[in-house]
């Protein structure tokens, strides 16, 4: 594989060290960027979505308490979310595998085989 696989990873999720497990299975070499510590930029995370082919609010873990205390029931802007996103990228949903033009949220782990 000649593209270059990151991994927006979040170690105390079991499913993202799920998704990393499955690459270092089989023997793949990635680039690893935990969000939480360094998240993404606006535009880094426009570009993901982009190749994910969703929109910022899909990507919103509606659990979190941050988003049950400032934005359940609101009604966002594309932009809107983004701002949220980059505020509070606990918010954003994980893993995410990106490799070249494509990416996939690794729920379940085992999605992150469809970039491969």
């Amino acid at each position: 594989m000649s593209e270059t696989l990151r991994v927006y990873h979040n170690a105390r999720c079991s499913k993202s060290r799920s998704a990393c497990q499955l690459l270092e299975e089989r023997g793949l070499a990635f680039e690893v960027v935990e969000y939480l510590k360094t998240p993404p930029s606006r535009d880094e995370l426009a570009a993901v979505l982009a190749r994910l082919g969703m929109k910022a609010e899909d990507i919103v873990r509606k659990g979190e308490e941050v988003y049950k205390l400032e934005f359940k029931g609101r009604s966002l802007t594309e932009a809107e979310w983004l701002d949220a996103l980059v505020a509070h990228p606990i918010l954003i949903e994980r893993p995410i595998v990106v490799c070249g033009e494509r990416a996939v949220i690794g729920r379940p782990p085992e999605k992150v085989l469809e970039l491969l």
